[in-house]
């Protein structure tokens, strides 16, 4: 009889032949895809790497942290995003003062007039939603970002003892803003680790500043149409794993990923001289799952390299960590991954 482990790796490398019916799911969530885009144009200009990726996060079941200074259209993006998707949205402005109990609910004590007895209600916080904006999310304690991180891993939050799951589909789109770091609480790795991608929101080009002045401030008010429910969303998150992946790709993935380990035989010499620590395994499970939903949102059942090549900066670069002769030098994590990726490429 197989151990679990072996019997895993048989699924791994012989997934089931699709149906037909898979197939057509393949080619709707294609369809979908261009639809979402096309609705999200309406009124979020540019950003077409930060939407594909994010897109690539919520099919993957990712979070995803957008690293970007403030009014680049980060809130804009997440809002239309989920009303695109039909799904319920909420936002939080993280503040110093905000406590866990403020994002997770906590329980209220009710007198009934007519016999006077009293009980506990809990009443729901802004994690009970399908998409979370958590702007600004390095302002506030240790304490409020660990109860996200429950919520973020575990799907569920634990309130006077108790666990309380979270609607599906649960996605988290945080925000940090480069620049201003008084008054900040940096995430801890273990919470950086848990976002699927770090995703850099750049400046726009000058013919797309003009289209955004033409859009906020002539009183043009398009209509966003929903093109998903969030069951359809799930049937395609679970329809992503299924998705094929080839022994090459996978070896390419284990290759680029324990080469960032300093501690590794196969790491190059600059791995050695910048980094202190490289990427964890949840790296390469994330190239994985990364890789498989970008190729279906292709409309392809087949993972390839440049599939992974697409997805490893921003599944790599907040997950390594430089020494100080990377920072003496002014050598930055994406300088670095990118280097990575042509020496193992």
């Amino acid at each position: 009889m197989a151990s679990p482990q072996e019997a895993a790796l048989d699924v791994f490398r012989n997934p089931q032949p699709w149906s037909d019916e898979d197939l057509a799911k393949i080619e709707h969530l294609k369809a979908a895809t261009d639809r979402i885009t096309g609705e999200l144009r309406k009124i979020v200009v540019g950003l077409d790497q930060v939407v594909r990726l994010t897109l690539i996060g919520l099919f993957g079941q990712g979070h995803c942290l957008l690293l970007g200074v403030p009014g680049l259209g980060k809130t804009l993006l997440v809002r239309t995003l989920a009303s695109s998707l039909s799904l319920k949205f909420r936002r939080v402005q993280f503040t110093p003062d905000l406590m866990p109990s403020d994002i997770t609910g906590s329980e209220v004590i009710e007198e009934d007039k007519a016999t006077g007895e009293r009980s506990f209600r809990f009443v729901e916080g802004p994690l009970f939603t399908n998409i979370l904006l958590a702007d600004e999310i390095n302002r506030t304690p240790p304490k409020t970002q660990a109860a996200l991180l429950e919520a973020m891993q575990e799907r569920q939050v634990t309130v006077a003892g108790e666990r309380r799951d979270l609607d599906a589909p649960f996605f988290v789109l945080a925000t940090q803003n480069p620049i201003e770091q008084e008054g900040t609480y940096p995430l801890p790795e273990a919470q950086l680790d848990r976002f699927m991608f770090q995703i850099d929101v750049g400046y726009p080009s000058e013919d797309e500043e003009r289209q955004i002045l033409a859009l906020t401030t002539s009183g043009y008010e398009p209509a966003v149409e929903p093109v998903l429910h969030a069951h359809e969303i799930l049937e395609l998150q679970h329809l992503v794993r299924k998705v094929t992946i080839g022994e090459d790709v996978v070896d390419f993935i284990l290759r680029l990923v324990r080469a960032t380990r300093s501690g590794e035989p196969e790491a190059p010499e600059f791995i050695r001289k910048w980094l202190t620590f490289g990427a964890s395994p949840r790296a390469s499970q994330n190239l994985v799952v990364g890789g498989k939903a970008a190729a279906i949102l292709d409309g392809r059942s087949q993972v390839t390299t440049d599939d992974i090549l697409a997805v490893a900066q921003p599944v790599l670069g907040h997950r390594i960590i430089t020494n100080f002769a990377a920072e003496a030098e002014g050598v930055t994590k994406a300088q670095i991954v990118e280097e990575l990726l042509k020496t193992v490429a």
